[in-house]
């Protein structure tokens, strides 16, 4: 087998072993052509949305403001003196961005040991988990994606202390992700993709 070939079938493998996808889709403001361009995502979103009861408006919103769909997104590196490499900003990865600590917790009680933030099916169930504990926990509905998105960044304690309100840019990027998710609300509902009330 030649060098290259070899190289192919490496390439090919590795990639059917891959859980997420790790580039954007290409229309990121139209829910309906990223339906049609990830299926999968749309899949696995419905499938949340009938076990959590979050919609698939606010998970979508919600994931484009996180991660604007990239499968292996990561914060960026912090650097000293602007040149030395500290770290990165947090330890959030994927889809859902979710830090080490909560996707722990979520594998834990979900009993999905084997889930992954690179995946999309794995991404969503646990932005289900997460987003059902804020409404059990601090009364948020489920279709409110301004306010879910503030407990899910700030964690529920921080939502319940307020936290956000000492902090303006949150409380704007907030909004936007409301208004994202009534935008891709009513995109779904004028293509047949499941934009609810």
């Amino acid at each position: 087998m030649s060098r290259l070939l070899r190289a192919s079938v490496l390439l090919l493998v590795l990639a059917s072993c891959g859980g997420g996808n790790f580039s954007a889709p290409r229309d990121l403001d139209n829910a309906c052509a990223i339906v049609r361009e990830r299926p999968k995502y749309h899949s696995a979103m419905k499938r949340t949305e009938r076990r959590w009861g979050v919609p698939v408006h606010v998970q979508m919103a919600t994931i484009h403001q996180e991660s604007k769909f990239i499968g292996n997104a990561r914060t960026p590196f912090r650097y000293a003196l602007g040149v030395i490499p500290m770290g990165r900003q947090s330890s959030a990865y994927g889809y859902s961005q979710a830090l080490d600590q909560t996707w722990e917790e979520y594998q834990q009680e979900s009993g999905r040991r084997s889930a992954r933030r690179d995946r999309i099916q794995d991404a969503t169930d646990f932005m289900g988990w997460y987003m059902d504990k804020s409404e059990k926990g601090l009364g948020i509905s489920k279709r409110d994606a301004r306010n879910q998105y503030l407990a899910y960044h700030e964690g529920r304690n921080g939502f319940a202390r307020g936290s956000y309100n000492d902090k303006p840019w949150l409380v704007a990027v907030a909004q936007r992700v409301g208004d994202r998710a009534e935008m891709y609300r009513v995109q779904l509902r004028n293509c047949g993709g499941g934009g609810g009330r």
